[in-house]
């Protein structure tokens, strides 16, 4: 038996497929690979695969992650070799390690790091754009209502994600788009999406964007380790 964590990228057209299709994709790709997965016991045993975090549909990454016990001996680089001979060319294995620890991927994960495109509305300039960002990056407070439905009644209530965001870097202003870099909480611990960024940025910045044109890119997800931010592999 072996516990194995393996890193991959989702691009192309499998970034239209659900996150339980990506589940299901996966042990399919496993028994055409001949790997053999551990199975929980009980009347209906299911494969032992967990996943990071569920990625949004029509997001790609470059930084996925899951976690597999094997029935099997295999060294990580015969696993990554076997697994891509059966993957395309928009879901590869990229990384894979002999898991440490007992805690699973998805309860490690903290901040995630996405490249995220917008339009602008109206005409700006790089240096416009970044004051707009520094003013918002020095608010304590960002306020997300939040609705909760139980019982057939709805509830608000106010959140304040500040906290959630760690970095936002202006990248480029040019050719009639706005490109960030944000590392922001992400995980069963707090997860704040980069849309909601974008649009807190016209709510509390004055940014004029069209929030239809959001495009997002996973770069890759993090834990903390050591009072460190890192990889989990």
């Amino acid at each position: 038996m072996k516990n194995m964590r393996l890193k991959f990228i989702k691009r192309g057209n499998m970034i239209y497929i659900s996150h339980l299709d990506l589940m299901r994709f996966f042990q399919r790709t496993f028994r055409r690979a001949g790997i053999m997965l551990r199975h929980t016991e009980g009347f209906n045993p299911q494969p032992k695969m967990s996943f990071a975090t569920a990625l949004a549909l029509g997001t790609s990454s470059d930084g996925e992650y899951m976690d597999v016990e094997l029935d099997s001996d295999i060294s990580s680089e015969a696993l990554l070799e076997k697994l891509n001979e059966n993957l395309s060319e928009d879901i590869k294995i990229v990384k894979v390690a002999e898991r440490e620890g007992k805690e699973s991927i998805m309860s490690l994960i903290e901040w995630g790091q996405y490249v995220v495109k917008v339009v602008p509305n109206s005409e700006y300039i790089l240096e416009e754009v970044q004051k707009k960002l520094d003013s918002f990056l020095k608010l304590e407070e960002v306020i997300e209502h939040k609705e909760k439905k139980k019982k057939n009644k709805v509830t608000t209530r106010e959140v304040n994600i500040r906290p959630n965001i760690k970095r936002v870097d202006l990248m480029t202003v040019e050719n009639g788009e706005i490109m960030m870099n944000m590392f922001l909480k992400t995980g069963s611990n707090g997860n704040l999406k980069p849309e909601v960024v974008v649009a807190k940025l016209v709510e509390y910045a004055d940014m004029d964007l069209d929030l239809e044109s959001v495009k997002v890119h996973r770069v890759d997800l993090f834990v903390e380790r050591d009072g460190k931010i890192v990889t989990p592999i």
